[in-house]
């Protein structure tokens, strides 16, 4: 199931008197010429970041000059020194500052990115979300061993599970317009991480029914989904205003923040279970979410001023529901236009088609043998091959044709799905590989595919918006791709009922893989939904969300 697992853009990472002198891209500006207004000192952010106050500043960059908010009236003699009357600082020009050293040092960056207090919190978040697949083999084998349930059950749970994702705009509009003691992005990255550490401490605890699991299953879902929406509204936020290429290091640290932690998460969570149990992992997941909550505190975010004194309450709730009703109206017109409405459609139907992991998952461990400490390392394999997934979609696929990519893609995906039939049959062992290998090979070619077919629905999702509206309408879309991906989860499962699949039989688990890898063909024809372009036009595939769980 895909989940499309984005700061604020006056936000400075320097504070008010370590920002350096030069230009942090060529270190090629100098300040010859400034003048103090007489207005009330303010801190300046987004510009030089040197001073705490109003500057009006002429640059020089490569004998080209430039002048700040292009209203400077003049300036002091070069060399001067002026004077602030904010806690009686003494500022110099860069000939004179007795600090220049200190102005000069390199800001530490990761993916071209600097590691500013907002973009460590943003990373820790992403972090977060991949590292949190530390429980999802241990959820897979409470299912299975503890609760005993059947694959057609365990696959419902999943799908229940999934469906905090499918309004993720909501809690757009929940942050945006409801602050939580005062902030709009800090408290529900709190709130978030504290959800999550109480679902996990259930499961680790209570928790002792399927109705129980699915509750608890559902709240972590929510936390991470939350939290996801609110780091997402960063960075648009800090996004806005920037380069393509400042955006699309932005997302490449969002990504490689999530897959660092998949990668860690996987290569740990089956040795986990295999030597201490379900129960201790997720104990140790429930510590996780803090995180989430313990860097929030780093989010620059100013806060908000209550209502003062005989504010009419009632009618700020009228207004905040009158606001609400507007923005549905603007999304749905927005969606229901053709050129949004037919793509969208197309992407809902192609993640709607049955899928058969549950029951792949219960022959593998019951049928096969394979223990929890292997299927973890057959983890970290598919973690690795969706980063070559990504990696192979921005090599040579990301200026083909939308079409073209789904068509091929999905061709070849519903082939190399048929070969866990080899797997089903043992006709892998006829030809003298080994079931471990055989489902590490398969597993790898498998993801690699799949990650490189999914990239091009978050390039159609982001080329789909509109300009002014492009976080909520982004969100609503994937969205309505996770609700895809739910149904289809919903129909594998009422499949694997009806073939009389459990967790003892599967006299039929090679007819289910073949059905679900055939009817993954069937939205082909629906192929001229898509827009047809000129695929050099544009490069929003380098600033999209990289992201899916």
């Amino acid at each position: 199931m895909s989940v499309a697992v984005p700061i604020t853009s006056t936000g400075h990472p320097w504070d008010k008197d370590d920002g350096p002198l030069s230009d942090s891209r060529n270190g090629k500006f100098s300040v010859f010429g400034c003048l103090v207004t007489e207005k009330k000192l303010r801190k300046r952010e987004g510009k030089f970041g040197i001073f705490n106050c109003d500057w009006k500043c002429r640059v020089v960059s490569d004998h080209k000059e430039y002048l700040d908010d292009d209203d400077a009236i003049g300036g002091a003699g070069k060399g001067d020194m002026l004077t602030t009357d904010m806690e009686g600082e003494t500022s110099f020009s860069s000939k004179t500052s007795p600090r220049k050293n200190k102005y000069q040092m390199s800001a530490v960056k990761c993916f071209g990115v600097e590691l500013s207090p907002d973009n460590v919190a943003v990373a820790m978040v992403y972090f977060v979300q991949g590292v949190l697949g530390l429980a999802r083999l241990a959820v897979n084998f409470y299912l299975k061993d503890d609760l005993h349930l059947d694959p057609a059950e365990t696959a419902v749970i999943s799908g229940f599970s999934a469906l905090p994702w499918l309004i993720k705009p909501l809690y757009g509009f929940i942050s945006d317009s409801v602050p939580l003691f005062g902030y709009r992005r800090r408290s529900y990255l709190i709130l978030s991480g504290l959800l999550g550490a109480l679902s996990w401490s259930l499961m680790a605890t209570f928790v002792d029914s399927k109705y129980d699991a699915a509750f608890c299953i559902l709240l972590g879902s929510l936390s991470v989904a939350f939290s996801d929406v609110v780091v997402d509204s960063m960075v648009v936020e800090r996004a806005r205003g920037e380069s393509q290429s400042m955006s699309g290091s932005l997302q490449s640290l969002c990504w490689g923040s999530s897959a660092f932690g998949g990668i860690v998460s996987s290569y740990f969570s089956g040795s986990l279970v295999d030597a201490y149990g379900v129960r201790f992992v997720f104990g140790i997941t429930a510590l996780l979410p803090l995180i989430t909550s313990a860097v929030a505190v780093l989010v620059k975010e100013q806060p908000v001023l209550k209502p003062t004194r005989g504010t009419n309450l009632p009618l700020a709730s009228l207004n905040f529901i009158e606001g609400s009703k507007q923005k549905i109206i603007q999304l749905w017109g927005a969606v229901r236009q053709p050129n949004v409405l037919l793509p969208t459609l197309f992407i809902f139907l192609w993640q709607a088609t049955p899928q058969s992991d549950s029951a792949m998952f219960y022959f593998t461990t019951n049928s096969l043998g394979f223990t929890p400490e292997f299927l973890g390392r057959v983890k970290l394999v598919t973690s690795v091959a969706s980063l070559l997934g990504v990696g192979l979609y921005n090599g040579f696929l990301k200026n083909v044709p939308l079409h073209k990519i789904f068509l091929v893609t999905t061709i070849f995906g519903s082939a190399l799905g048929m070969t866990q039939v080899f797997l089903v049959t043992g006709l892998n062992r006829k030809f003298g590989i080994s079931d471990e290998w055989f489902a590490i090979g398969d597993s790898l070619i498998l993801t690699v595919l799949g990650q490189a077919s999914f990239m091009p629905v978050l390039v159609l999702a982001a080329r789909l918006c509109p300009e002014g509206m492009e976080a909520t309408l982004f969100a609503t879309l994937m969205s309505i791709s996770n609700a895809g991906s739910v149904v289809g989860g919903l129909i594998g499962a009422g499949l694997t009922q009806l073939f009389g699949i459990t967790k003892d039989s599967f006299g039929n688990l090679a007819t289910l893989i073949i059905l679900c890898n055939l009817s993954s063909l069937l939205p082909l024809p629906l192929l001229g939904l898509l827009p047809r372009d000129n695929p050099d036009a544009n490069k929003e595939s380098e600033d999209i969300e990289m992201k899916s769980n």
